[in-house]
């Protein structure tokens, strides 16, 4: 009789050897936590019940006890002299022929046999179950790449669409793994790319969408370059050296202000490194884009002066309350402060973040429109890169 009885009593359950070996291998290969995994199926089983006894409400619980290795659900009655709802009340007597010791006002827990459930149920614990899995994976690769916010990581490029050039690549971080694309807007002008290839990109931002995380990545970004510096120049890593501010345009030119709060340590001299090796290596990796490193100041007039290098600058006058000056160059340095294009000058408004007059010295006050001079009328503003 005792093994009849034990017998009984596990038929109420279910087979908790193999759901708590479910879990474990969930654990171990998705490295979803069990106590997650128990919550959901917990919700599983709760919702299964509920989906053919909705008069039950929420009197159903589920006790999942990973120690003893059991797996039991309840429904909880009170015990009333008249019952009104049988799926959530109990008369006196029967609950006292239940459990001798119930007494009117109790609460009571009736074991609900598992095996009982409809087919419609069971298919929905197990999509209530799979879909925590997915919510689980999920959650753990945004918040993995969303640690990973600002930085460089390598992804390997699993399709070049041939009408735009866009590039879907598989990025990974940890133990975590997602798919991100490279619009063609954040590429490099000149760069290809084909399947296969491995290249760096910057993670500038991490959201949610309806499909999973979602990774926007960069080769544009003047975040790109800061962190290749931080790769290459242990005194930008330490802190010692700081980056200021950093205007790029991707492929052709980039200027890096940087400074250091030491006076024994040239700011400059650090990031280009031995024989120009510390710069050279980012270069290269940049395919070839030229990069200005230049000295941040305090002083406007000296920082305007350094940002347009490599032209000379004879004189600069910025107006008070402003973020307005005029340079003064001298004549053979006119075209050279200013530019291909005016790129030069561009990239250093943006640096310094003021609208730039640049004015040959034969000529400093010439307001004739026809004298070749620029003026930025966008309000420009340099990429301050926080360290991060």
């Amino acid at each position: 009789m005792p093994r009849k009885n034990q017998k009984a009593q596990k038929s109420n359950e279910l087979d908790t050897a193999e759901f708590f070996a479910a879990i474990d291998l969930i654990e171990k290969e998705k490295g979803i936590p069990k106590s997650y995994m128990l919550d959901k199926i917990t919700l599983a089983l709760v919702s299964a019940y509920k989906k053919d006894h909705p008069e039950a409400g929420d009197n159903v619980v589920v006790d999942a006890d990973e120690e003893k290795g059991t797996v039991r659900m309840y429904l909880k009655k009170d015990v009333v002299e008249t019952v009104d709802n049988p799926a959530t009340e109990i008369s006196v007597e029967d609950a006292q022929a239940k459990l001798p010791q119930a007494r009117l006002g109790d609460v009571i827990r009736m074991e609900i046999k598992t095996r009982d459930f409809g087919r419609i149920a069971a298919q929905t614990a197990r999509q209530v179950i799979i879909q925590g899995m997915r919510e689980a994976e999920r959650g753990m690769i945004f918040d993995e790449f969303t640690s990973k916010e600002h930085e460089i990581l390598t992804g390997l490029v699993t399709r070049v669409d041939p009408r735009t050039g866009g590039a879907s690549l598989r990025i990974s971080s940890g133990s975590e793994f997602t798919e991100a694309y490279l619009a063609p807007s954040e590429q490099v002008k000149g760069e290809t790319y084909v399947e296969g290839m491995r290249i760096r990109v910057y993670v500038v931002e991490v959201r949610h969408a309806t499909r999973g995380p979602q990774v926007l990545i960069s080769r544009t970004h003047p975040g790109l370059v800061k962190r290749l510096f931080e790769m290459e120049v242990p005194e930008i890593y330490d802190g010692t050296v700081e980056v200021k501010s950093i205007a790029r345009e991707a492929g052709s030119r980039t200027k890096l202000a940087v400074w250091s709060a030491d006076p024994n340590v040239d700011p400059i001299g650090a990031c280009v490194g031995p024989k120009g090796q510390r710069v050279n290596s980012i270069v290269d990796e940049l395919k070839g884009e030229k990069v200005d490193i230049i000295k941040w100041s305090e002083d406007p007039t000296e920082y305007v002066a350094a940002a347009l290098a490599p032209a000379d600058v004879i004189s600069v006058i910025t107006q008070d309350d402003t973020k307005n000056c005029r340079v003064v160059v001298p004549d053979d340095q006119l075209s050279l402060a200013i530019g291909k294009e005016g790129q030069n000058a561009r990239l250093a408004a943006k640096l310094t973040g003021y609208k730039i007059d640049i004015k040959p010295e034969s000529a400093p006050n010439d307001p004739d429109p026809e004298e070749e001079d620029l003026i930025l009328d966008d309000e420009p503003e340099g990429e301050n890169i926080d360290a991060e």
